[in-house]
């Protein structure tokens, strides 16, 4: 299609060179979608279109007479200058080579001839002359609404007394009233603003402000009511449509809840009001009726009679009201008016009379039943109150007398007062001749069996014979008892209260690296100590003891604290029933943890206790230790912190897990110590081990030569004769650097030798997250003094990881798995049970030293992370929908054959391929020749930030993805490096350094397992996840190769995800797994163990 020339010229001058070139490559890749045309010349077009590029944008542009009316676009260059950008620029490229493209694109094309334009102003003028005359024609008639407001609304009330039904219809207008014939089509009106005429005398575009103000709220009646007949209506069964509607729509039949609405808005007004074929005028008042029943006396006997005839009154009910109409008014009922005076009417009228006739004996029974009920409905006529007073009951008084019986149950006494006379109510024998208040003695007896109380026949009283609702009763229960009876109770009732046991005071102390707790100063038999728990586990409110007490388990701090020292612990019942309890000094903290939950109790510490508790203190870490004078490196504050820490654990014999962020500088940390512990024992020292991935034992080594080149280091490498050589010798230096591989093979010959270390040291210790790996194994038979963990993912996939990693520095500290799984792991992981997560956190936390890079390292740079979706072109799509459904089928196939334990390789490989798919089909689909959105997303961001002057990170976990990203690399001219699982450890370092160094090197390509670790890459400033892997915490160490300290430039990293594909799911999973480590190093609550059956499914859908 043509466009203007000048209006090309004059958007290409806008964009700028650079934006018209890449608008041009947009344009030849097909990136522009065009979604709508209104094409009228090339001086008149509208369009609207979607570009890919980093993501999908909107375009629009609108041009009229060959000026540029209006331009969109929804990236974000656009949004910082509000001109011209490539994609809107793109989008005109491809409208003008719409002839060449239109055979192709699926273009949703209004092509509007010259005529047509020609005559679009006049009908725009035809348009408003005939609104002008709309408004003419409403002006002609003064009849007519003239101006706003002035519509008024009159309803019409129909009841039929026999069905008990009312219904309203409307009419509005406003000299003449007009019926609303059907209330949808009124509704319907109403809701898009129509013209109507309903007659001469009123047409109106129905709005709300054409009505009234005061029949605004019957208006919103109308309507509220009316689309319930409309959808009710619309949505009757058309089978049954031949027997008509399911509600009328000429009218509103009132239900409960309508009758309530419309008397609030016809309230004090009067309407038209049809009943027995007759019309009236009804008031609507908020009022009861003049209604009242007398006793009267005729001859011997009484009769009660109402004022009025109550068989012409009509009751209705509401939802939260009733009503009577009566006469010409409509009440609106008092609660009290429905619970007294109404509750006779209906008496009257259920047993059709118009009076009640009663003799003198009977008086008793009325003025003891149903004047209480009643109150004041009933009046004294011609009968005086001197005459009735003998026939009323005098006030109800009620005596209960509480103790417990040789069974331990509650019993209760009963006396019922009315003056001098006492009697036992449940005695049925007793001759009581005086009138008596039967309804309050009712209320009276049901307070006992609402609160579970029992009638003991043989003694004629009431027994509580249940222990939950011994516990309720005497916690809740009698407060209640003791405002509405008089409560008196035994010395023995006195004894058997609910209590909350006291710890009066507890010692602790340490001696001889033992710790002792004292417990002899508790104010209970600690022998009934296992029972509590067993009850306080199973989350009970209360324990009852063997003497009868019971003990409130309910935010008991005594109890919890007990249930802490008991798991966290690892002590039995039969220790604390002794008196005395030793523990390993390394419990000391956490116990110091929880005696600051056990307020009024007398904590006696000795001296030694003391020192290690405020020493292991990380908030407190006051004692500085000295650094060693040839270290060759200035540490930062937080260095200093954690070199102090570690010694202070050492000085205990403690072991650490120092898990700062990556790149915080725990190698450095780590050889201060060993350096430190070098220079004070230059005579009598002994070797300390490192244990790394194999990737970094050389780092490791160029570190200690870096940092402390007086340290005689040894890495242990080669073949196996010359490893067992160089182990054979390790006496002769200060450190040993082994791989966990290495370690592994060597572990005999270690073994053999009896070597005990001074430090053990494993760096990223997740290496050992599986305990019954060979690593795991090998690592942990290692004897040294003192052990530390470094990794900055203590925790990546579940608990059982955290437990592997302190059974090598500490064995035994979180006890056996099995007790660590049943006490820990399981309530954690499956029932979120926050008591045990705060257990283990007290538990770990003074041997965990954790810091962020965004805690410490305020001069560092931000780093951004930016998700950026992708959208499959339609071959890929469908390659990837098609292998989605087979692998579905298979996998489940597989499962329902095997099992699901068994099909985890099945399951693993099905969900590779998808993966694959997703990056590019090429890599297992040697014959396709189309494209993959992902890949050009990726290099059309390489392209752009090499072009402004960016160093580039891509991680991938496929090597084989990156023989695709070289062959668009090479054809950009962009130059590289590469570094996979075959790269050889020093070719690694020789990339790195230059890399870092030379600045026509513009992207390094590396995968995920083989460089996530151990780099340091400080000179890129951009990291690209090119696909998503299962573990947040190996993307996030792959991103600090680049965000760490040295990093002078902001880091921007882009993680890449396709649309509606399993990277999503993968994505959504890294974000709940991220939340396992934060729960242990932080302050969430929720934990998300590995992958279950349906979870696995869920990543079919």
């Amino acid at each position: 299609m043509q466009v203007n020339s000048e209006v090309m010229s004059e958007l290409i001058l806008d964009a700028g060179p650079e934006r018209a070139a890449k608008a041009r490559k947009y344009n030849e890749k097909r990136k522009v979608n065009i979604t709508n045309v209104d094409y009228y010349d090339e001086s008149n077009f509208e369009v609207k279109a979607k570009v890919h590029g980093n993501d999908i944008y909107n375009t629009y542009i609108l041009v009229e007479d060959g000026e540029v009316e209006d331009i969109t676009c929804t990236c974000p260059d656009y949004e910082r200058h509000y001109g011209v950008c490539k994609h809107t620029l793109a989008t005109v490229f491809c409208l003008r080579d719409y002839d060449m493209k239109t055979k192709e694109l699926n273009i949703d094309v209004r092509a509007v001839n010259k005529n047509e334009a020609k005559y679009r102003n006049f009908r725009q003028i035809v348009n408003s002359f005939y609104n002008e005359e709309i408004d003419d024609i409403a002006e002609e008639n003064e009849d007519n609404v003239k101006v706003k407001g002035m519509l008024r609304i009159e309803p019409k009330i129909f009841y039929d007394r026999f069905g008990g039904e009312l219904k309203v219809e409307f009419k509005i207008g406003n000299k003449r009233l007009y019926k609303i014939k059907q209330l949808s089509d009124f509704y319907d009106r109403m809701m898009n603003k129509i013209f109507y005429r309903y007659g001469d005398k009123l047409q109106f575009v129905h709005t709300k402000e054409a009505f009234r103000e005061e029949d605004q709220p019957m208006l919103d009646f109308i309507l509220k009511y009316a689309e319930i007949i409309k959808y009710a209506n619309a949505n009757f069964n058309n089978v049954y449509h031949y027997y008509g509607k399911t509600l009328s729509d000429t009218s509103i039949m009132l239900s409960n809840t309508g009758i309530d609405d419309l008397f609030e808005i016809l309230k004090g007004k009067s309407v038209k009001f049809q009943k027995d074929g007759l019309e009236e005028m009804v008031e609507f008042s908020d009022s009861n009726p003049n209604l009242e029943f007398e006793l009267n006396k005729d001859k011997k006997d009484y009769v009660i009679q109402p004022n009025k005839d109550i068989f012409k009154m009509n009751i209705i009910r509401g939802k939260k009201y009733s009503y009577i109409l009566d006469e010409n008014i409509f009440y609106r009922l008092s609660p009290e008016f429905e619970k007294t005076s109404l509750k006779l009417l209906r008496s009257f009228r259920q047993n059709y009379t118009s009076e009640l006739n009663l003799s003198k004996e009977d008086l008793v029974q009325l003025f003891s039943v149903v004047v209480p009920k009643v109150k004041n409905a009933i009046k004294l006529g011609n009968v005086s109150e001197q005459e009735v007073e003998d026939y009323k009951p005098k006030e109800l008084g009620v005596k209960v007398f509480l103790d417990f019986d040789e069974n331990d149950y509650v019993v209760a006494d009963v006396k019922f007062c009315y003056g001098d006379l006492e009697f036992n109510p449940l005695d049925e024998k007793q001759n009581i001749s005086i009138p008596r208040n039967m309804v309050e003695e009712a209320k009276a007896l049901n307070v006992f069996r609402r609160t579970g109380f029992m009638f003991d026949v043989q003694n004629l009283r009431f027994i509580l014979p249940d222990n939950d609702l011994i516990y309720s009763f005497l916690t809740d229960d009698i407060s209640f008892y003791m405002q509405k009876f008089e409560v008196m109770v035994t010395d023995n009732f006195k004894t058997k209260q609910v209590t909350k046991p006291k710890i009066s005071s507890l010692g602790v102390k340490v001696e001889n690296d033992l710790l002792t707790i004292d417990f002899s100063k508790i104010d209970f038999d600690l022998s009934e100590l296992k029972d509590i728990m067993a009850q306080y586990k199973l989350k009970k409110k209360y324990h009852r003891l063997k003497d009868g007490t019971f003990i409130d388990l309910e935010d008991n701090k005594e109890i919890s604290f007990f249930d802490q020292v008991l798991t966290g612990m690892d002590i039995d019942y039969k220790d604390i029933e002794e008196g005395e309890v030793k523990l390993p000094v390394s419990r000391s903290l956490y116990l110091n943890q929880l005696l600051k939950g056990i307020k009024g109790t007398e904590i006696l510490k000795n001296q030694e206790y003391k020192e290690i508790v405020n020493h292991l203190n990380q908030d407190l870490l006051e004692e500085e230790y000295e650094l060693p004078e040839n270290l060759n490196a200035k540490l930062r504050y937080y260095q200093k912190t954690g070199y102090n820490w570690l010694h202070v654990l050492d000085g205990y014999h403690f072991g650490g897990i120092l898990a700062d962020d990556m790149g915080l500088g725990k190698t450095l940390q780590i050889l201060a110590v060993i350096l430190k512990y070098v220079d004070e024992n230059p005579e009598d020292k002994r070797p300390s081990i490192v244990i790394s991935p194999s990737s970094l034992t050389l780092n490791w080594l160029n570190e200690a030569k870096k940092f402390a080149p007086d340290l005689k280091v040894q890495v242990i490498s080669g073949k196996a004769q010359d490893r067992r050589n160089q182990i054979e010798n390790i006496k002769d230096y200060d450190l040993v650097i082994t791989s966990y591989d290495l370690l592994k093979r060597d572990i005999d010959t270690y073994k053999e030798k009896a070597y005990s270390f001074r430090f053990a040291i494993t760096d990223e210790a997740q290496y050992l997250k599986n305990s019954n790996t060979q690593n795991a194994k090998a690592v942990k038979q290692i004897s040294a003094q003192t052990r530390f963990a470094l990794t900055g993912t203590p925790i990546e996939n579940s608990l059982a990881e955290l437990w592997s990693i302190f059974d090598f520095i500490m064995p035994g500290y979180l006890f056996g798995y099995k007790s660590f799984k049943s006490s820990y792991e399981g309530p954690i992981v499956k029932e979120n049970d926050e008591i045990a997560m705060k257990k283990l956190k007290m538990l770990i936390e003074p041997f965990v030293l954790r810091r962020t890079k965004k805690e410490v390292l305020t001069e560092l740079p931000e780093k951004t992370i930016t998700v950026l979706n992708n959208e499959m072109d339609d071959e890929q799509q469908s390659i990837y929908l098609s292998y989605l459904a087979q692998a579905k089928e298979e996998v489940a196939d597989e499962i329902n054959m095997n099992g699901f334990e068994k099909s985890q390789i099945k399951i693993l490989a099905a969900l590779t391929r998808l993966r694959q798919i997703c990056c590019h089909p090429k890599i297992f689909i040697e014959n396709y020749t189309g494209r993959s959105s992902k890949l050009d997303q990726c290099m059309e961001i390489v392209e752009d930030a090499t072009e402004s002057g960016h160093k580039i990170l891509i991680f991938s976990t496929y090597t084989s993805m990156f023989e695709l990203m070289e062959q668009e690399l090479k054809n950009k001219n962009i130059s590289y490096f590469k570094l996979t699982g075959s790269t050889k450890v020093d070719e690694r370092i020789k990339m790195v350094d230059e890399f870092n160094e030379n600045p026509n090197i513009k992207v390094f390509l590396i995968s995920l397992k083989a460089g996530g670790t151990g780099l340091n890459l400080t000179g890129a400033d951009m990291v690209i996840h090119y696909d998503p892997w299962w573990n947040l915490s190996a993307e996030n160490q792959a991103t600090d190769r680049a965000y760490r300290i040295g990093q002078k430039n902001n880091v921007q990293v882009y993680k890449l995800i396709t649309k509606n594909s399993i990277e999503e799911k993968i994505y959504d999973l890294q974000m709940k797994k991220a939340e396992l480590a934060d729960n242990m190093l932080s302050t969430q609550t929720k934990f998300v163990n590995k992958l279950s059956k349906d979870e696995i499914m869920k990543l079919f859908s």
